[in-house]
């Protein structure tokens, strides 16, 4: 599946392109001509990607990846989250007790590798997510399948179709909308276990690798480098509007920007405010933007004694400069949210308190008998906007007498330390997983608070352990009145914003900036649906 960088280049690129591909190997900026035609070149920091198995992968960019290269039984709507459609899915229907659900797949589908899609593929597919048990399990765990139950739970009824049994009778939406994710992708059975290392059912192989049936496939992936999709001409739909896409890894904004202007790359995914306003001036760039399920926070580890104390959780609160955030550092790209809930989902609040007030806050550490206040540390993705908002953090927290080291790391260093909740304290995001509001009470869940818990949500990631608060969540996802469930979230956040420690910051508006002979791009509400294979260049 993978070919030497100089094989690609022949093969795929041709002459025109040549001196682009080594650019994307070299990581420089030379002057060169337009992209090929048939090819969109992105520029987009994607060093947070960790493995690309729909089954492991839990990261942003991945994310992305698994949207463009894979299919599901059902999607949603990119331009309206609120509606569902069938992927794979031909048809569906809930039982009378609301706790089974049966598909009929469409007929004649085919993996990339040419092997027939069928539903042992997606029974499959979904018991191995289980199987493996790795962090976006939980998506479908959370419906009652264990190791044990869900070969029971999980069936194929025939060659084209499956049942799929949930413990209890949940809002039929919440049930679909987790089938939207990215750990509910199609994986080919017949090529992932004709990979199997003992017994691993491929997942050594999968890091690494595709099996996927989407409208595009992996060609070529270089960590922190470059990633190459390519068209799968057996997509069941239709076809991939551009031949390949080349992302190439590109942290830093003006090089983006620079690339952009050139005609090196089409389209530029993380401009800062700054570059943002400098290209829109530029002839020949246009821009787009979309509110996204993305929130960014800092969190602080409660397993550090100090930040366990509820009086420095909620000095921190009162830390941060929003107001000069807002205005400046995320400036067109997010707005100020103090909630782990984001605007767009069901139940979200728009409620704000806090503000920067460093008195206020010397107050609280004075009470909690820090009164000069204290060293700690801040693990941070050397990205912006995350490294500039880390940075007024730390000026601010300062004037209370905290002294906050920063230590920098790219995205897989960083969240490595992060999961195996060994931080003091860490600024990142989180995307929501599928378009419901229960994928964010991953904030506020936390069965069991050990080390070696199976599920690792963001509240066990922080060691926080708030029993109240997880029982309000499982409430309201039983909860099928919309403006009952609604009411149980803004309890929720409430509850949260005086309590958590999570200083909650900004909601994303993903903005991009492209060159004027492309078309039809768009960004998705969250990372797997920003489809490049439906864009194209004229």
């Amino acid at each position: 599946m993978k070919l030497a960088p100089s094989l690609l280049t022949r093969r795929q690129l041709g002459v025109a392109a040549a001196a682009s591909a080594l650019v994307l190997s070299l990581g420089t900026v030379p002057a060169l001509a337009a992209t090929p035609p048939d090819t969109l070149v992105v520029a987009f920091a994607f060093d947070d990607m960790i493995t690309l198995d729909p089954g492991e992968a839990f990261e942003i960019s991945t994310g992305e990846f698994i949207g463009n290269t894979y299919s599901q039984l059902v999607r949603y709507d990119v331009a309206d989250p609120s509606k569902l459609y069938g992927d794979l899915a031909k048809s569906w229907k809930v039982s009378e007790d609301g706790k089974t659900y049966s598909f009929e797949l469409k007929p004649n589908l085919k993996f990339a590798s040419g092997n027939p899609l069928s539903a042992e593929d997606v029974v499959w597919s979904l018991q191995r997510a289980v199987l493996m048990d790795k962090g976006p399990a939980f998506i479908l765990t959370q419906f009652g399948f264990t190791k044990d139950n869900v070969k029971d739970k999980i069936k194929q009824t025939g060659p084209g179709t499956l049942t799929i049994e949930t413990d209890k009778a949940y809002a039929p939406t919440f049930v679909l909308n987790c089938l939207t994710a990215n750990v509910a992708a199609v994986l080919d059975k017949k090529l992932v276990l004709s990979k199997e290392v003992n017994g691993d059912m491929g997942s050594a192989w999968m890091k690494t690798n595709y099996a996927g049936s989407g409208a595009m496939k992996l060609r070529e992936w270089r960590p922190n480098e470059v990633l190459v999709l390519e068209r799968n001409d057996n997509f069941y739909a239709d076809k991939s509007k551009p031949a390949r896409v080349i992302y190439r890894h590109i942290k830093e904004s003006a090089t983006q920007r620079l690339l952009l202007e050139k005609g090196d790359a089409d389209i530029a995914r993380n401009l800062t405010p700054q570059d943002l306003d400098a290209v829109v001036k530029t002839q020949g760039i246009k821009t787009t933007s979309t509110p996204k399920g993305t929130v960014y926070y800092i969190s602080l580890n409660q397993k550090n004694p100090i930040l366990a104390k509820p009086e420095v959780r909620e000095a921190f609160k009162w830390l941060v400069d929003y107001s000069a955030i807002g205005d400046t550092i995320i400036k067109n790209i997010g707005v100020i949210h103090q909630n782990f809930m984001p605007v767009g989902l069901l139940g979200a609040s728009t409620v704000n308190p806090y503000k920067l007030d460093v008195d206020k806050a010397k107050a609280l550490l004075k009470k909690a008998g820090y009164p000069n206040g204290f060293k700690v540390t801040i693990d941070m993705r050397t990205v912006q906007p995350v490294q500039g908002i880390t940075e007024a953090f730390q000026q601010t927290a300062k004037r209370a007498g905290i002294d906050v080291e920063i230590i920098p790391g790219d995205g897989k260093q960083v969240l490595t330390k992060y999961r195996a909740r060994t931080h003091d304290m860490y600024i990142g995001q989180w995307g929501a997983d599928y378009w419901d509001p229960n994928t964010n009470t991953d904030f506020v869940r936390n069965a069991d608070n050990s080390d070696n818990a199976k599920v690792k949500s963001l509240a066990w990631r922080n060691a926080w352990d708030a029993p109240a608060l997880y029982m309000q969540a499982d409430a309201a996802v039983l909860e099928r009145d919309p403006a009952r469930r609604k009411a149980l979230y803004d309890k929720m956040q409430a509850e949260f914003r005086a309590t958590s420690p999570f200083i909650m910051l900004y909601q994303q508006t993903e903005v991009a900036a492209y060159r004027s002979n492309v078309s039809g791009f768009r960004i998705g509400s969250t990372s797997d649906s920003t489809y490049l294979y439906r864009a194209s260049k004229r």
